[in-house]
């Protein structure tokens, strides 16, 4: 009983700050991937997979992260880091724009997540979709093998290709769900991120900065 008290006094430490007109989450440890250790609006709960309590549905749990839906729609926690949902619908603060500025060679990157798992992005606006290798792939634990069977013409021929859907893709704070991607065999130094991801945001491009619009 007594260390029961001392672990709900230290998820109360690392939990968030409850914000006036929504609710506050936080993400504050882990019970393997079928638990998550939520504070929500100042309150401790061990919440499985699946399973909904005060309106916050966790949908997975990944290493140092977890996904959970509130107010209708997905949100991305991390650990120790509180987020407001609710009163203007889930992140609510997140931002609207993704700058990002040209790099070596004049190429747009940036880190980001694919199913909360840390990637390196390109933008590529001549591909379809967002594209990766299968070592990439299998890096961010992606069942690749299961997708559809395709080719793809590439600088080095035609390659077999497997088409997947992609449930998160996040890029300077903003989360895109159900995109399009495709894997393949070779080896690609940066995930592509093509028109399936690039298309859900108004582009423009201003010299060596280029801004992303959610639409």
């Amino acid at each position: 009983m007594a260390a029961r008290h001392q672990l709900t006094a230290l998820l109360l430490m690392l939990g968030a700050v409850t914000l006036a007109g929504a609710q506050s989450i936080t993400l504050s440890g882990s019970l393997g991937a079928s638990k998550a250790l939520l504070v929500i609006d100042g309150e401790p709960h061990t919440v499985a997979v699946g399973a909904s309590i005060k309106g916050v549905t966790l949908k997975r749990v990944g290493d140092g992260e977890a996904e959970v839906s509130a107010g209708g729609r997905s949100t991305l926690l991390r650990l120790g880091a509180p987020v407001r949902v609710g009163a203007g619908g889930a992140g609510a603060n997140a931002p609207k724009e993704i700058v990002l500025s040209a790099g070596p060679g004049g190429h747009f990157s940036s880190a980001g997540t694919i199913n909360g798992k840390t990637v390196q992005f390109m933008v590529d606006t001549g591909a379809t979709s967002i594209a990766m290798s299968q070592s990439e792939a299998n890096r961010i634990g992606l069942d690749w093998q299961r997708g559809r069977r395709g080719l793809s013409q590439t600088a080095g021929g035609v390659v077999p290709v497997f088409a997947v859907n992609l449930t998160s893709v996040n890029v300077g704070g903003i989360e895109v769900v159900n995109v399009d991607a495709v894997v393949l065999p070779s080896d690609m130094p940066m995930v592509l991120l093509g028109n399936s991801f690039l298309s859900r945001f108004s582009m423009r491009r201003e010299g060596d900065v280029m801004r992303l619009e959610k639409r």
